[in-house]
């Protein structure tokens, strides 16, 4: 009995696996459904007529913003926070929309979304080989009524698209995102140290315009340095801080952005609607009176080695501004505190030499040991040099720089690394790594 119930069961499913009705659970073959999907995000890319408001988040971790305005003829007009330029120029490249394992939005030819993934470090700020690890081609994840959001297919990057106004796109194309990004002209004041006047409080301003961060500090009650450190991004009237800053009588979420005073070397900004300005000061706001003889300790404590600095001189906003790269063969410049023992130490460019498969040093001078003064400074004197030390030129200008008499202050930026800037103005630095 239970053999012929098995061979019953059996004939079933021969008969039902035999039946030659080929139902389909979708009405669609997948093709089909895909570019239907495709169409959607077309018919809603070009239905915009204002067109999209886009944010970017790299892998790096900054947050770009964007304007895209696409037609149906495969071209996109876009401008980006980036900098000045994009910010005031649109852009118009070429983009696709294409079935890469899942529906998927490239831009195809090089426009201001390259820019962040440029490999040349140059371009972007990020780091050589990889720019600010982010994307120009994405995979499209989800389509709502006013929004698209997508995620990069080598970096991950997310990106978010919203539906632009009319008062949107006016504002990129007015110029208020470029009034905006005058922020950036914050390095085209000479001074290496910014002050800034906020509710009657001095701050010294620190922006790092790469990461977008800006820190504050300021002298608090006890006499001591307080410092706040936050992410920023900008909007069509200034910047916005990630983290607002409470000074103890007042919040503050950004800065609104007036305008830049190129004569006068002054940003006029507005905080919480009160006019004040950013501008150059000669010297720190509180000196870091150990910091210098720190700086020349701790390569003696470290195994007796050097300071290096791959751009010699920073001066009046000029990197490199004697030229030491355009000497042959120049690798990077050295300060080796106490070379001689109890004598002297070694200032000199560094040579990759002829063969190309070593260093080398062809001349130096030999400052003594810094006068380590009172008031939080470093003073260089010439004792006399190693081999024929050029007098003038990239390396002659150089150490002229170096033994200026009023000496330099320190600022250290990490565990291994310090600023030293002129005494004289604060107009010329050089930044020392370990």
């Amino acid at each position: 009995m239970r053999r012929s119930y098995l061979i019953f069961l059996f004939t079933v499913l021969i008969f039902s696996a035999c039946k030659k009705d080929d139902d389909h659970v979708f009405d669609q073959s997948p093709d089909q459904r895909l570019n239907e999907t495709l169409k959607k995000y077309e018919t809603a890319l070009t239905g915009s007529s204002a067109g999209w408001n886009a944010t970017i988040q790299t892998g790096s971790g900054s947050i770009f913003h964007f304007h895209f305005r696409f037609n149906a003829s495969n071209r996109v007009f876009m401008f980006a926070d980036i900098n000045l330029e994009t910010a005031t120029t649109a852009k118009e490249s070429s983009y696709r929309l294409k079935a890469l394992q899942t529906p998927s939005l490239l831009f195809d030819t090089y426009s201001y979304l390259h820019m962040l993934a440029d490999p040349d470090a140059a371009i972007n700020g990020g780091t050589y080989g990889q720019g600010l690890s982010s994307d120009f081609e994405f995979s499209l994840d989800s389509l709502a009524a006013d929004s698209i959001k997508l995620t990069g297919r080598i970096n991950n990057t997310k990106l978010t698209l919203k539906k632009a106004t009319q008062q949107d796109l006016d504002a990129w194309q007015n110029g208020q995102w470029a009034k905006a990004l005058a922020f950036e002209n914050i390095n085209k004041i000479l001074n290496y140290f910014k002050r800034i006047t906020i509710g009657g409080t001095v701050y010294e301003v620190k922006v790092d315009l790469v990461a977008r961060l800006i820190t504050f500090s300021w002298i608090g009650g006890n006499g001591s340095l307080q410092q706040f450190t936050t992410g920023y991004n900008y909007n069509a009237g200034g910047i916005v801080f990630l983290t607002p800053f409470n000074t103890g009588s007042q919040t503050i979420n950004g800065l609104e952005i007036v305008s830049w005073d190129a004569a006068n070397f002054l940003l006029n900004v507005k905080v919480n609607g009160t006019a004040t300005t950013i501008a150059g000061a000669t010297q720190p706001l509180k000196t870091d009176l150990t910091a210098p003889q720190r700086w020349w300790q701790y390569a003696v404590n470290n195994g007796g080695l050097y300071w290096i600095s791959l751009n010699g001189f920073h001066v009046n906003g000029v990197d490199d501004a004697f030229g030491l790269k355009t000497l042959t063969r120049y690798y990077y410049l050295i300060y080796w505190p106490d070379y001689d023992p109890g004598s002297n130490d070694l200032f000199a460019p560094v040579f990759i030499n002829a063969a190309g498969n070593g260093l080398e040093l062809q001349y130096g001078a030999a400052p003594k040991k810094p006068q380590f003064t009172v008031d939080g400074r470093a003073v260089f004197t010439l004792l006399g040099n190693y081999g024929p030390y050029p007098s003038t030129g990239p390396a002659g200008q150089t150490r002229s720089q170096l033994l200026i008499p009023q000496g330099y202050y320190f600022v250290q930026t990490g565990p291994a690394s310090y600023d030293m800037v002129s005494a004289t103005d604060a107009k010329a630095w050089i930044n020392w790594q370990y």
